[in-house]
């Protein structure tokens, strides 16, 4: 098999396809794109991603380039059959959450990062708003795993996958999940597996604060 091409950079978003690819034990390329230099809006990367977001991948073999990290992570898990959705009704849940996340977990810790970590300016009503919201979203995901292992089954998925690195990102922004003891069972629980380890370190960048 030729190796995947992953452009990639080290964001939550950027770890869902490289801990996916892990998991799926396929073998791929790195390609950083740095975007703390604007990397993401070079002409070669435009004609990969017209929305200069990463990651993105592109599947020799079979001709394919996948942008936007949800549709990677499905695209993948029909490519390797590993941590496929078993059946329409586990689609449909894995589907639900997997936009969940692109609606409102990503989005809203997102914010929240931006307003703590890169605003000029301190504004409290912003950062107020975006923790509020974290926090909602937080009891949420606790209550849903209350109920089961992982998100959708009692089995790791690809949902799971999509969530994860934005929960894991928390405690940079001085967040604790001591409140949501579900919630952070599943963090732990996932954060031991070794692929997920293996795909927080890519890509590796030459400056180690990254």
């Amino acid at each position: 098999m030729t190796p995947i091409d992953l452009y990639t950079y080290q964001t939550p978003n950027g770890h869902k396809a490289s801990i996916m690819l892990e998991e799926a034990g396929l073998p791929y390329a790195v390609t950083v794109i740095d975007i703390e230099a604007g990397e993401q809006h070079r002409p070669s990367f435009l004609a990969l991603n017209p929305n200069n977001k990463i990651p993105v991948i592109v599947d020799h073999d079979h001709d394919r380039t996948i942008f936007e990290s949800g549709a990677i992570l499905l695209y993948l898990a029909e490519r390797s059959g590993v941590l496929r959705p078993n059946g329409p009704p586990a689609l449909s849940k894995t589907l639900q959450w997997s936009f969940f996340q692109a609606a409102h977990v990503g989005p809203m810790i997102g914010q929240l990062w931006h307003f703590k970590v890169f605003a000029k300016e301190t504004l409290p009503y912003a950062i107020e708003r975006y923790e509020r919201e974290t926090a909602r979203i937080l009891r949420v995901l606790d209550g849903e795993l209350a109920l089961r292992p992982y998100l959708v089954e009692a089995s790791y998925g690809i949902a799971d996958i999509m969530v994860w690195p934005w929960i894991n990102a928390l405690p940079k922004l001085g967040l604790s999940l001591a409140d949501t003891p579900h919630l952070q069972r599943w963090h732990e629980t996932i954060a031991a597996r070794p692929a997920v380890q293996r795909g927080l370190a890519v890509p590796a960048l030459a400056h180690a604060d990254a």
